[in-house]
């Protein structure tokens, strides 16, 4: 589908706001007007003389006009977003709940309004200006709440870890991450774990050089219990012999897949001094398991949750997603109501993202609306029950081509909510990540200034070139140089 504009400035925000009805479209961008003829299905953008948006989709075309009073960019944008968004919502009959908020963060962005021009007025923007429901208005108030709270905790002198394990048992047909399942690359594991470990050891002499300050601890993936109890506990011997742990305030292990729970790892997990696992079913419907392609079934879940409550684990998450393939409302309900049978501290509750890169975005090309819908509906409900039970909502992001472009929201029992999903979504504070695929993210301990370092996304690239890992490593130092005051240089 052709998508003209006279200003290809516009096109970051713009193509945003129309993947909310169109995640798999393949745009053909252009500023020739003449590539649109008579047979053309686009999206046309014009800013120069007057603002105009116009779409041309399965037949049905809507137009909007409107005079240009300004040459201001930022103003042009939003009138231009506006248009879109209502010529969006006349042709697919779909209105997004989020109005023509695209961010990644919108809880943020609320704070960020709050603290300029009081709380009414930033409500009233967001209702007003960008068109977000009274409902999504207030999760993001509930959740800046709860963001704040968590944040200033942080110091400048704060870092998180992050360690990615890369495996697990099968791939879901809607992940889009660099995971591997067991089966391809059980060969790797052994020599993964091993460098892992040196990259954790050279990891922490950096810290220790700089004299940063270990917050939280997160072992991800991926599904890290795909790894043995005694590569487990080899892992996690090095990251405690190797960082000083005296400060951290939480220590999170995704045991993640059901079937990969064993006793014996979650003594190993128990052992390391980790503070809160997550078991993610992502369903409690078999079949809806089997669509997406799980090897575990409903009984399995409550089968490792009892485990884990039985090792001594009393802060576990679990995880659902709605817009799942093959699940209906009803479905999701009774999703919803057995994971609050198990009285777990966290839940957390995603949208289904439809990545370019999972087995399920390659084998659809249109975006049914009625699924959107069936999403909102999902989401409402959970949020309904969970704050019913006093699982509330502490933080929220969001993510492009989201079923019904939803969002992602993190509930949790008072005193239970997750510090690192707050720090790593607020950007609060650096992130010092170790593993294939992993991203250290340099915060600047005065500032707002973020810098990223990428680790090879895959394990065999991971091992091949581990030297180029631990060279990489290096620029930390060269990062706080920059900016040091109460942080040495090296």
């Amino acid at each position: 589908m052709l998508f003209y504009l006279d200003d290809i400035r516009f096109k970051y925000e713009l193509e945003k706001l129309a993947r909310t009805v169109l995640p798999f479209e393949r745009f053909q961008f252009t500023e020739n007007i003449h590539d649109i003829t008579a047979d053309s299905e686009y999206f046309k953008i014009q800013s120069a003389e007057r603002l105009l948006t116009e779409i041309k989709v399965d037949g049905k075309k809507e137009t909007r006009e409107r005079e240009k009073t300004t040459e201001d960019f930022n103003e042009n944008e939003l009138q231009l977003a506006l248009m879109l968004f209502d010529c969006i919502y006349k042709i697919s009959g779909y209105r997004s709940s989020w109005g023509i908020l695209t961010g990644i963060r919108p809880a943020k962005l609320l704070g960020k309004l709050i603290a300029s021009d009081g709380i009414d007025s930033a409500i009233d923007y967001f209702k007003n200006t960008f068109l977000v429901s009274s409902k999504k208005t207030e999760l993001c108030l509930e959740c800046n709440r709860s963001e704040r709270a968590i944040v200033e905790r942080s110091t400048p002198d704060s870092f998180s870890l992050y360690i990615s394990v890369p495996f697990c048992p099968s791939r879901c047909n809607y992940c889009s991450f660099v995971s591997h399942s067991v089966e391809q690359a059980k060969r790797l594991i052994p020599r993964y774990v091993e460098l892992l470990c040196e990259e954790i050891k050279s990891t922490a002499k950096i810290a220790k050089d700089l004299k940063l300050v270990l917050r939280t601890v997160y072992i991800g993936g991926g599904t890290p219990t795909t790894l043995s109890a005694e590569q487990l506990t080899e892992v996690f011997d090095t990251v405690s012999a190797s960082f000083d742990l005296s400060n951290i305030e939480e220590y999170t292990v995704e045991a993640g897949r059901p079937d990969t729970v064993t006793k014996e790892k979650l003594i190993a997990i128990s052992k390391s001094g980790a503070t809160r696992i997550s078991i993610n079913p992502q369903t409690m419907n078999d079949q809806v398991l089997k669509n997406i392609g799980r090897r575990h079934t409903v009984a399995e879940t409550v089968e490792a949750f009892k485990l884990a409550r039985e090792c001594g684990f009393n802060n576990i998450n679990t995880d659902l997603i709605a817009g799942l393939s093959g699940d209906t409302f009803e479905s999701f309900q009774r999703s919803v109501d057995e994971i609050i049978k198990l009285n777990p501290e966290n839940v957390t509750v995603h949208s289904l993202s439809m990545k370019r890169a999972s087995n399920l975005t390659k084998s659809q090309t249109v975006f049914d609306i009625k699924e959107g819908e069936t999403a909102s509906k999902m989401v409402d409900y959970a949020r309904e029950k969970l704050t019913e039970n006093g699982i509330k909502p502490y933080y929220m992001y969001r993510q492009s081509k989201t079923v019904g472009n939803l969002e992602n929201v993190g509930y949790a029992k008072p005193g239970f909510e997750c510090l690192y999903n707050v720090y790593i979504m607020d950007e609060t504070h650096t992130i010092l990540a170790c593993g294939a695929s992993a991203v250290t993210k340099l915060r600047e301990p005065y500032g707002n200034n973020i810098e990223r370092i990428f680790n090879y996304k895959y394990p065999y690239e991971y091992i091949e070139r581990f030297g180029d890992i631990l060279d990489r490593k290096q620029k930390i130092f060269e990062f706080y140089a920059q900016y040091s005051r109460d942080v040495c240089k090296n």
